[in-house]
């Protein structure tokens, strides 16, 4: 006869058993004869012949002769892996994607339907969920938006889906399948991680308010400076939002950047770091900023903030952020600051002002 302990465990045994999902691994091993970072292409409209071009909006696949529906991926097997998935939102950068495989992430980077900012909701002043509306529509496929008609195929979800799907068999060393669900009909949202830069940022942290993931990494941005989602209750918990900016952007010295942050909630989680005056992990603040010099030019300024020519560089010529980037990306999300009072500086009504 069974006591009460033996009895549970071939209760729960049963269960896994009987329920696929409960027996999922929950953790990646490679098993990568030969380890080594892959960096993997394709085209989007290859990938699903359900994808469509929009030119109304100017997103088209191919553009004065060269592909514009190319997208990427990155995973080292040399590296132990952390199992969350990095989804970016803007065009490729390689310099960056390299230190995510370094980080043990995977990464991809989607094309979608996202070259509609100029084409729409351009009447002044703009409605207050023009924008974000859009944005959600573009980043879902699903029917928020009266301004555009982006079908499920051509969002960056399900192009983010079918990727990795497509990874997953083409790529079997780099154990993609663990970030898709069972029946294989979607993606575990709650091991991904949303980033992306200026528009990519926005979008991004959009999204992140209808989906709760993982963590979202905001680089200059977000802006929509006119618009509400950002107050918006959040799908995603707010401790998991991270922003880096220079001071000198556009986007900060209009308040858009501190609106946004403020409007999300992040003051709850420590107060505005200098990280050029701090060190990691920068009292596990959400949001941080940079004033290194480059020469009051406000274009370098605002890509200033990510790998590539225009991030700061000290006498070595050696990135004077990755500290910063590796936080941004690795520092566990419960870890926090203090919260501080909302910036009365930081101008939240930008519609009257």
């Amino acid at each position: 006869m069974m006591n009460c302990k033996s009895l549970l465990v071939f209760v729960l045994l049963t269960q896994v058993s009987l329920c696929p999902a409960l027996a999922q691994k929950r953790q990646i091993r490679y098993r990568d004869r030969k380890p080594q970072e892959y960096k993997l292409t394709a085209r989007a409209s290859e990938i699903d012949p359900r994808a469509k071009e929009h030119p109304e909006i100017d997103y088209v696949f191919e553009a004065k002769g060269k592909v514009q529906d190319l997208e990427h991926a990155v995973v080292d097997t040399r590296k132990k892996p952390r199992g969350k998935l990095v989804i970016w939102l803007m065009g490729y950068n390689s310099q960056l994607f390299d230190r995510l495989s370094n980080y043990g992430f995977h990464a991809i980077q989607v094309h979608y339907a996202n070259r509609w900012f100029s084409k729409v909701c351009r009447e002044n002043p703009v409605g207050e969920t023009c924008r974000g509306n859009v944005r959600l529509e573009a980043a879902t496929g699903e029917d928020y938006s009266d301004q555009v008609s982006i079908p499920k195929p051509d969002g960056m979800k399900e192009r983010a889906l079918q990727f990795v799907k497509w990874l997953a068999k083409n790529n079997p060393q780099g154990e993609w399948d663990y970030y898709l669900t069972p029946d294989g009909k979607d993606l575990r949202w709650e091991d991904v991680i949303m980033s992306g830069s200026s528009h990519g940022s926005t979008t991004a942290a959009r999204f992140a308010k209808h989906q709760k993931v993982s963590r979202v990494v905001m680089f200059c941005g977000p802006r929509d400076q006119l618009q509400n989602w950002q107050a918006l209750p959040s799908a995603t918990p707010t401790n998991r939002y991270f922003g880096f900016s220079h001071v000198l952007d556009g986007g900060w010295t209009g308040d858009h950047y501190c609106r946004s942050w403020e409007l999300i909630g992040l003051n709850e989680y420590g107060p505005i770091v200098n990280v050029d005056q701090a060190k990691p992990p920068y009292g596990n603040t959400r949001r941080l900023i940079t004033d290194f010099d480059v020469k009051n030019n406000t274009r370098r300024a605002h890509s200033s903030v990510v790998p590539g020519g225009s991030a700061g560089k000290n006498a070595k010529g050696q990135y004077i952020h990755e500290a910063v980037w590796r936080y941004l990306f690795t520092e566990p999300v419960d870890k926090v600051g203090k919260p501080v009072p909302l910036d009365p500086g930081c101008e939240k009504n930008q519609r009257d002002s």
